[in-house]
């Protein structure tokens, strides 16, 4: 390290060089950006808004809106910014600010999926007890439960990765600053941030979806022994959007902070990191309203009053 100059801001080489290239991701980030903001948005205000939608899944899915605009809003105005800007620097410290809300997003979001499949879980295996199962305090324990995990998960991540040193070359493969990217530019070893990432991963996420495993074992069991055709196709249908959320984000979530470091890549890692962080954002509220009665209903009212008014 004697010999090596201690960096102090990186350079993000984000998903292309080519100006026309840049300016064209620049409008179609803004666009899912945008659409992310007003979906996860209107899921809220339709939540607040309708009374009967004030039940412990609407409550759950309303903060799963809220920790999505959080999760985008971390990488994608930065990265918006990166693209018509000259000097795609960041700092360390403003890199590892960044990396730290990115974990912390990303863990909430997780718990928030598992708190919703035990909550499929309780109204359909065990619905004479489902109003005291999930109860509004249970709901709040739950709730903040998801935020402190996420929190520890990232605190934990980001304290060793405080005791890295950088050194040149600064430049990083990716569009944002993420941990994975990051050990690489390490002047120093890296061999317990790679394990303390790696036992995190699987003690908290792994762990996360598992409890979403195990309840949806159960709930299958269940809805196959439903009788009546109806019955099962409804109870699959209530599910069905959960599960769509949970593969997205967990199938390569986890493959991109789990694989060796030997087989990463740079056009993989960036896939991977614009499926998890970008696109399941987006998808969510869309595959929440179209899949929800209710929702689209409660919609359909609102918008039925501003033409009123109008």
């Amino acid at each position: 390290m004697k010999n090596q100059t201690t960096v102090t801001e990186f350079i993000l080489l984000g998903l292309s060089s080519d100006p026309q290239m840049q300016i064209f991701l620049f409008f179609l980030f803004l666009v899912i950006y945008l659409i992310t903001l007003g979906g996860n948005i209107v899921i809220m205000v339709v939540i607040t808004a309708d009374s009967p939608l004030h039940t412990s899944m609407y409550f759950f899915l309303f903060h799963l809106s809220f920790v999505d605009i959080c999760y985008s809003s971390v990488t994608v105005p930065k990265m918006l910014m990166k693209f018509l800007a000259e000097q795609k620097t960041i700092s360390v410290n403003g890199c590892i600010a960044q990396m730290f809300h990115f974990i912390l997003s990303a863990g909430a979001e997780i718990f928030i999926l598992s708190a919703m499949a035990y909550d499929r879980y309780a109204a359909i295996c065990d619905p004479l007890h489902y109003m005291q199962t999930m109860s509004k305090g249970i709901c709040v324990q739950l709730g903040s439960g998801s935020w402190t995990m996420g929190f520890f998960y990232a605190l934990l991540n980001t304290a060793f990765a405080l005791k890295l040193h950088f050194c040149e070359p600064n430049q990083i493969n990716h569009f944002s600053c993420e941990l994975p990217p990051l050990l690489q530019l390490s002047c120093t070893e890296t061999v317990t941030n790679q394990v303390v990432l790696l036992t995190s991963a699987v003690e908290f996420v792994l762990s996360s979806f598992l409890l979403t495993l195990i309840s949806y074992i159960h709930i299958i069991s269940t809805i196959l022994r439903i009788r009546s055709a109806e019955g099962r196709h409804k109870a699959f249908f209530t599910c069905s959007s959960h599960l769509i959320v949970v593969g997205l984000l967990y199938v390569t979530g986890f493959l991109q902070y789990t694989k060796p470091s030997s087989v990463s890549s740079v056009v993989l890692d960036e896939i991977f990191s614009i499926q998890y962080s970008m696109l399941t954002p987006m998808l969510n509220p869309i595959v929440y309203t179209l899949k929800n009665k209710e929702v689209k209903t409660t919609l359909r009212n609102i918008l039925g009053k501003f033409r009123f008014l109008s």
